[in-house]
């Protein structure tokens, strides 16, 4: 699965990182110098000017990596200095190690607090992938110093007071130009507020395998970049028909939320539906032919006329502007009696959360506040750890989930989650998950299984947001922005797209 990248979490490197060890005779000391090495060659890559470089060391094994770097910072002619927070010093043997090394090359320490502005490169050493809580107030002191100061960061491994295993900071968190992983990549880096620390996300295996310990050391999430759409985007045959193309019926837009149904509807039509019908409010219907007249609307003012769409559809999207008064009670309660598979969004997420009940084979694709509500719980804690959000969505509702927002994931029963790598703070606007409702739908009726069609739409309608944001830019962006994108990165065969990009 070279196409979806692991992602670990903190145990798992562990692990590995100790069989890699063992692997090398038991010294540990020859990865730290490959740590080492790895960070002090991306450094002389992204910022080969730096001369005065300054490198907080905390005092596990992380700070053990920030001493070789500035060993090697120190023979190759840079001004360098180590700081760390008082009482901070290398406890660990291997950080010590590294420590009287840097300093029998001539090196020098300084005791936090002092002065980071005359460094023109500051390196984050401070803690690794195990800090699950607030920092102290003497190494939060130290970060604070580390992001108000005018030069950039360069984080090893974990950006410090950012939980690997999370994604959350829990109290004070460097903010990073750049972070480079070692061994592995590690999931909570890249979703939720550690993308906001983690700056661009780099990795070094330093030359070990993790997936020669997968039996031991497995991991717990994969990544969807760009490249994979292929995986589910086949060209069509020449003989293909809209039959086999799908059905997908929309349903939603009570009075004032017409918008919101009109956009899954053309963003099911963008992404190849054979058959797009939607079922709205009477008052709706003009407005969405004059937009889009290869949609089937139908005003639908009761539910005996919606039973016979009912009938007909083979993939159902529920709840763009569906609202939560009796006329949209009544649509949900007839679209969860339906047969045929579901993706369930705005108000059907909010009518679901007042009655659970386990789903099977359909899609929910809400918002940290959506996913907040379903789960009896509040938006913060979603956002504490949402990997963990997500696979107890998946447990209490026993479907397929796509938990939007930074580093969107999706989630499945008996399945790996996977994390795009994909999508823009400009698609944070009213509009963008109903576009996401209607792809995912239109996927599911051309008869991928659900995760894959979660997989495969939330992945295209990020990669179209980056096109339309790369295109005029992130703000001011609208969700009908996306449409043209959405019709180009389905057809990834196109020899004229990037599917990358």
């Amino acid at each position: 699965m070279h196409d979806m990248p692991a992602l670990y979490d903190s145990a798992a490197a562990r692990e590995i990182d100790r069989l890699a060890t063992a692997a090398l005779g038991g010294d540990g000391y020859a990865l730290m110098q490959r740590a080492g090495r790895a960070a002090w060659r991306v450094l002389l890559q992204r910022w080969p000017q730096a001369q005065r470089i300054t490198v907080a060391c905390g005092s596990g094994n992380n700070g053990g990596d920030g001493y070789v770097l500035a060993r090697l910072a120190l023979q190759s002619g840079r001004r360098v200095r180590v700081v760390h927070p008082p009482g901070g010093g290398p406890r660990a043997a291997l950080a010590q190690r590294a420590c009287t090394d840097y300093v029998a090359a001539g090196g020098r320490v300084d005791l936090f607090p002092t002065s980071l502005d005359d460094a023109d490169m500051l390196v984050d050493a401070l803690f690794g992938i195990g800090l699950h809580e607030a920092p102290r107030a003497d190494a939060a002191a130290l970060i604070e110093a580390l992001d108000a100061a005018p030069a950039p960061v360069f984080a090893l491994d974990v950006p410090s007071g950012v939980d690997a295993d999370r994604g959350s900071a829990p109290g004070r968190a460097v903010h990073a130009r750049c972070t480079l992983q070692f061994i592995v990549a590690h999931a909570g880096l890249q979703t939720g507020t550690a993308l906001d620390h983690a700056g661009e996300l780099l990795l070094d295996t330093l030359e070990i395998d993790a997936a020669a310990y997968a039996n031991v050391a497995a991991p717990c999430a994969r990544q969807l970049h760009g490249a994979t759409l292929r995986r589910w985007l086949r060209p069509r045959h020449r003989d293909t028909h809209k039959g086999e193309s799908g059905r997908v019926l929309c349903v939603g837009g009570d009075h004032g939320g017409g918008g919101a149904i009109m956009l899954c509807a053309e963003a099911a039509l963008r992404a190849g539906a054979g058959l797009v019908r939607v079922a709205t409010r009477e008052v709706h219907v003009a407005a969405l032919l004059a937009r889009r007249p290869e949609a089937m609307v139908r005003g639908v003012e009761g539910t005996g006329e919606f039973a016979a769409m009912l009938e007909t559809a083979a993939v159902i999207a529920c709840g763009p502007g569906l609202g939560q008064g009796e006329w949209g009670r009544a649509l949900f309660a007839r679209v969860l009696a339906s047969a045929a598979p579901q993706v369930l969004d705005a108000d059907a997420l909010n009518l679901l959360a007042a009655t659970p009940r386990a789903l099977d084979d359909a899609i929910l694709t809400p918002h940290p506040g959506e996913a907040a509500r379903l789960l009896g719980t509040d938006v913060a804690t979603v956002q504490r750890d949402r990997l963990a959000a997500a696979r107890a969505l998946v447990e209490r509702y026993r479907c397929t989930v796509v938990l939007k927002g930074a580093g969107t994931i999706v989630a499945a029963p008996a399945q790996l989650p996977c994390v795009l790598a994909a999508g823009n703070p400009g698609m944070a606007t009213g509009g963008m998950g109903d576009l996401l409702t209607g792809t995912i739908a239109a996927l599911r009726a051309q008869g991928l299984a659900a995760f894959d069609a979660a997989r495969a739409g939330a992945l295209l309608h990020a990669l179209a947001g980056d096109a339309a944001a790369a295109d005029g830019g992130q703000r001011g962006m609208l969700p009908s922005d996306l449409l043209p994108w959405l019709r180009r990165h389905a057809n990834p065969e196109d020899t004229d797209v990037d599917p990358a990009r």
